[in-house]
């Protein structure tokens, strides 16, 4: 096999990075199956998760790699590891440790919805919007 064959088919993990170095990383409870997060690793933040078994990311915003819970210590055990068709997304199943994995004190990071079916501008709605921590006394800001 060779090229978009060898991707999409073989068994060489060969991640596709963007212009910037980064591949999307989608996290998922383990045992529910709720989406928890969507986040970027950089090549060494890819290395990390692998060899740790702990969710690394790399912030754009911060550029900066960072393991996640190293704050909250709502750490993220990778249980499976996954990777799309042309190798441009990975999919973790995550046990979540702590109450949440969003920095807004959440359970999960999508706990608004769009609409559908309405003309003009949306207006989210919240769904499962409780928090689940106090982002305030948990995270440091530095």
């Amino acid at each position: 096999m060779s090229g978009t064959s060898d991707i999409e088919e073989g068994k060489t993990f060969s991640p596709k990075f963007d212009a910037d170095g980064l591949v999307t990383a989608v996290a998922t409870d383990s045992k529910t199956g709720d989406l928890l997060m969507v986040a970027h690793m950089n090549a060494e933040a890819l290395q990390k998760t692998i060899a740790t078994g702990e969710a690394h990311y790399y912030s754009r915003s911060r550029k900066k790699l960072w393991r996640k819970g190293e704050e909250s210590g709502h750490v993220q055990r990778v249980v499976e590891m996954r990777v799309d068709c042309d190798q441009d997304a990975v999919w973790i199943k995550v046990e979540q440790a702590g109450p949440g994995a969003c920095h807004t004190g959440r359970r999960s990071c999508f706990y608004r919805a769009v609409p559908l079916g309405q003309r003009g501008a949306a207006t989210l709605e919240f769904r499962d919007a409780e928090k689940a921590f106090d982002p305030a006394s948990t995270y440091r800001r530095k």
